[in-house]
């Protein structure tokens, strides 16, 4: 006898059940198993008993022979237990049981699908309708008393990686309940399920991961990612953000553990940008880890070896990128995360001509502080062209930032970008990147080679280079010291001081110290937020140049478009974008970036002129062109609003 459970679902034949589960008791030795085992599924609809259990008779003659002895199902051999449905208990432990299950959303299992559940939520006549009677209190709220109550829950945390646990506890449980609550709050819970609190979730991954969240590609995958790809549940996907883990902000190398990266990203693709969460796919290509801690630690998830590089690496990418496209097509969007420079700037050259891809780290950090650049001008005055850059930082977030600022000056003055870049210089670890080094220095780093003398610390090229502008990007903290920023200070009137590294222990300075040391007069923004800061009297309101202001936006103009190509000026569209949402009273509290509770509306802003600039390009496959792009760019988002239920 087969035993099929079909409770707490209603099918077509009027069975109630939840799910219909088959279970077989497998024999050491494979055999084939008749047709008419698969029957047993078309007879759904007879042969039931009161509680919903399907119990069908094997009556073919073929399926006796082929597996006589295991197909009735014996009782649990555990004292008093109920009938083993599932053939485990009579199974000893190393033989194998199939782990049959055909499910539609009701009853218990409603209530265990994230993408449906709306727990307390669920009406009367849902319950009726769909077997929830008795497995939820009484009780009917509303969507939003559920976000009140989450909020109150939330708070209740003192610990931010309690709260981000809670969070990814919630997306796993009510997708939409977790999206509604992330967009009515996001100025309090961006920093929960982003930078800083996702740095410390990455370097605790695998002590806090209860359950995947998307998909790890191995080296043991080699051969096979196209496979794995298709393991996804989800067939539609639009954008896909994938990392390897060695650059995981500025904490460095975390393995596989920087899954937290592209999970976070993708929260904010759907919570800002309004993209589908079931268009959505976080990777993580593990290739191992030189990180000695994470290789001993016994909670570790990732392969315990050190990176493979060269060919082996590249083989690997290139594999996963063709697979990429042979499942989702031309358009789907690839976004670069924390890769190291040596793999980041490779990887954007190559793939950049054949494929839909975008690094944040390089381009979406460059879009977002361009935006803040082109807003600070309001305090400062003159254009960009009048002013010089000194980055401490000359990795792909330093060089990136560098070449649109260059690239914007080259536009908006036609002079050669060559020329543009001349009011730009960087400082790295061996100090400031003069021509003299042009030979020993990595290529990406040789545009920003200029004649100058040698100079190893920060400071003595303050004082040297004499910048309007000092752009922090080196990830290490505290490097914005007292003595730097007050010489910053003697040299501007109003000194444009940006510490961009994250997370916030790695900031170069802090927004207080910025306002302090520079006597109030500072022009500041963060990588990670900081709390208003008083000053004599006056309230300072940091900007936060956080690379979300750009790539949901930026995301979904490439998505409603069909763009097939990223192009730089779409970039600078986006920038432009950005900087146009200041209001004046933003700019009376010091602001050079809009605050983000208004974040849909300048993602839609920017989704539209993205989407322009790719028409105007003939880049944008999606025809005709719409009329009203930021209307459509509105009306496609996400709604995490629940939905009524026949």
């Amino acid at each position: 006898m087969i035993s099929l459970s079909a409770s707490s679902f209603l099918n077509k034949t009027g069975v109630p059940g939840c799910s219909t589960h088959l279970s077989l008791r497998q024999p050491r030795t494979r055999t084939r198993t008749s047709p008419a085992f698969f029957r047993v599924f078309s007879t759904l609809g007879s042969n039931r008993d009161p509680n919903g259990s399907v119990l069908i008779e094997a009556a073919s003659s073929s399926l006796e022979t082929s597996a006589s002895a295991d197909i009735v199902v014996p009782k649990s051999t555990v004292s008093g237990g109920v009938q083993d449905v599932y053939g485990e208990d009579a199974a000893t432990e190393d033989m194998p049981i199939t782990p049959w299950s055909l499910s539609v959303a009701s009853g218990y299992t409603l209530l265990r699908d994230p993408h449906h559940n709306k727990g307390l939520a669920f009406s009367h006549r849902e319950r009726d309708a769909h077997y929830l009677r008795g497995l939820l209190p009484p009780t009917v709220i509303s969507q939003d008393l559920q976000v009140k109550k989450m909020m109150h829950t939330l708070r209740q945390y003192q610990v931010p990686l309690q709260r981000y646990m809670a969070m990814m506890d919630l997306q796993e449980t009510n997708e939409r309940l977790f999206y509604k609550l992330l967009i009515d709050n996001v100025e309090e819970l961006l920093p929960v399920v982003y930078t800083p609190t996702v740095g410390e979730a990455c370097q605790k991954y695998g002590s806090i991961f209860l359950r995947p969240q998307g998909l790890f590609i191995s080296l043991k995958e080699k051969g096979k990612i196209l496979e794995v790809l298709r393991n996804w549940p989800e067939k539609n996907i639009q954008v896909i953000v994938v990392t390897d883990g060695e650059r995981i902000l500025g904490l460095g190398d975390l393995g596989c553990q920087g899954m937290g990266i592209p999970v976070g990203k993708l929260s904010l693709y759907t919570a800002l940008g309004g993209v589908r969460p079931s268009a959505c796919l976080p990777v993580t290509i593990d290739v191992g880890t030189n990180n000695e801690k994470l290789l001993n630690d016994e909670f570790y998830i990732g392969l315990r070896q050190r990176r493979a590089t060269g060919e082996e690496y590249s083989e690997l990418m290139h594999e996963f990128m063709t697979a990429v496209k042979q499942n989702y097509g031309e358009k789907v969007v690839i976004q670069f995360e924390d890769f190291a420079n040596h793999n980041a700037f490779d990887l954007l050259a190559k793939y950049g001509t054949t494929h839909l891809v975008f690094n944040d780290d390089i381009q979406g950090t460059a879009s977002v502080v361009l935006a803040g650049l082109i807003a600070a001008l309001r305090f400062v005055g003159g254009s960009l062209s009048n002013h010089r850059f000194l980055f401490l930082g000359a990795g792909e977030a330093g060089t990136g930032i560098a070449e649109l600022i260059a690239l914007e000056i080259s536009k908006k003055t036609q002079i050669p970008l060559e020329e543009a870049r001349k009011n730009i210089w960087l400082v790295d670890s061996k100090g400031l990147i003069v021509s003299s080094r042009k030979e020993s220095i990595q290529h990406f780093k040789k545009p920003w080679a200029h004649d100058h003398a040698p100079i190893k610390d920060l400071v003595d090229a303050v004082k040297a280079i004499k910048p309007t502008v000092l752009i922090g990007t080196s990830g290490v903290g505290q490097t914005f010291t007292q003595e730097v920023v007050e010489t910053m200070a003697k040299l501007n009137e109003k000194p444009i001081i940006l510490a961009l590294s994250n997370p916030t222990s790695q900031s170069e300075c802090t927004a207080e110290e910025a306002y302090r040391w520079s006597e109030g007069r500072a022009i500041f923004a963060s990588g990670s937020p900081f709390a208003a800061v008083e000053y004599e009297g006056k309230t300072f309101v940091p900007g936060q140049a956080n690379n979300a202001y750009i790539f949901p936006g930026f995301g979904l103009g490439l998505i409603m478009s069909g763009t097939i190509r990223v192009h730089d000026d779409m970039l600078l569209a986006a920038s432009e974008a950005l900087a146009e949402q200041l209001m004046e009273e933003h700019y009376e509290k010091g602001m050079i970036f809009p605050p983000f509770r208004n974040i849909r509306k300048i993602s839609a802003r920017i989704a539209a002129r993205v989407a322009a600039k790719a028409y105007e390009l003939g880049l944008a496959t999606r025809l005709p062109q719409p009329k009203e792009l930021e209307q459509c760019a509105e009306s496609s988002m996400y709604s995490p609003s629940y939905r009524s239920y026949r």
